[in-house]
């Protein structure tokens, strides 16, 4: 199947998530959180006061949310949506993607600093080599915050093994991603890098059934499959940059991608660019999210 359009008239897709037979996913300038299903019909799930990101589902199915500007984790009642985790003394700036594990505990990343306007004063290439660092945010099933993995060059996209026993999470900063084993409470230890991206920079990351690791490459209008070591073994062409990618479908073998002009937000939330584009790979989609 060639590449084509599922969905368009977006602002900003992020946190493409494949869940009860249809994409969820935010619309940062929407303030929303959307869902498409497999033949292109757009639904309006949960509407917001603030841009969100980051989806994910606790065991028992509510959903939570980032809450980018606020700082928080929202979580699913059934009279709306409550704080399910307060991060601002963790985190800083915006919030961001975020994986939910198989327990329920959840690991956040957050911006460290207001990218848009570092790039403007400073210039992409500079902020590229020198920038404030963050620390990856573990929230645990019952909404206590802790720090998971200090100083990460811009955390941002994570999966989580089938077996638990690794998270990978892409540093977009540091154009790599990174692997910690996992221990059972959900600790995190032997920090290492998974796989040097070259010179992509890694958003949204999703994982397939051969371990193998699909990179949206924020810098370009492609997705990238990369094993661990770096070596590339798969290239899906979008039509314009690409921020998050995702499998599934019925038989998970659809490979999601969030696209939009440009991810600053003064040209992002202008106009309704943004597309859900689909392909079809050879791997199905594994582990968490």
């Amino acid at each position: 199947m060639q590449r084509e359009t599922v969905a368009d008239g977006l602002y900003f897709g992020e946190g493409p998530r494949w869940h009860d037979g249809r994409l969820w996913f935010s619309d940062f300038y929407q303030h929303a959180v959307l869902s498409v299903g497999a033949q292109g019909d757009v639904r309006a799930e949960h509407k917001f006061n603030e841009q969100t990101s980051g989806l994910g589902w606790l065991p028992d199915g509510r959903l939570v949310v980032v809450g980018m500007a606020s700082m928080t984790l929202l979580r699913q009642e059934d009279d709306g949506f409550v704080v399910h985790a307060d991060l601002s003394a963790y985190a800083r700036h915006l919030c961001n993607d975020m994986v939910i594990d198989a327990d329920g505990r959840a690991y956040v990343g957050n911006f460290g600093f207001d990218l848009d306007d570092h790039i403007r004063t400073r210039g992409a290439e500079v902020v590229m080599k020198d920038h404030p660092k963050a620390d990856l945010v573990c929230v645990e099933p019952d909404g206590r915050v802790h720090v998971a993995a200090p100083g990460l060059s811009f955390p941002n996209g994570a999966v989580v093994t089938p077996d638990g026993s690794t998270l990978i999470i892409a540093e977009t900063l540091g154009m790599c991603l990174t692997a910690f084993d996992r221990a059972e409470d959900g600790s995190l230890s032997n920090r290492r890098e998974w796989a040097p991206v070259g010179a992509r920079a890694p958003d949204g990351i999703c994982l397939d059934t051969n371990g193998n690791v699909w990179i949206a490459d924020a810098l370009s209008a492609e997705c990238v499959l990369i094993e661990e070591g770096g070596r590339v073994i798969a290239t899906a062409q979008a039509s314009q940059s690409c921020f998050a990618c995702m499998l599934g479908g019925e038989d998970g073998k659809d490979l999601f991608m969030m696209t939009a002009p440009s991810s600053d937000k003064s040209q992002a939330s202008k106009a309704p660019r943004g597309k859900v584009e689909r392909l079809r790979v050879d791997a199905a989609g594994a582990g968490w999210p």
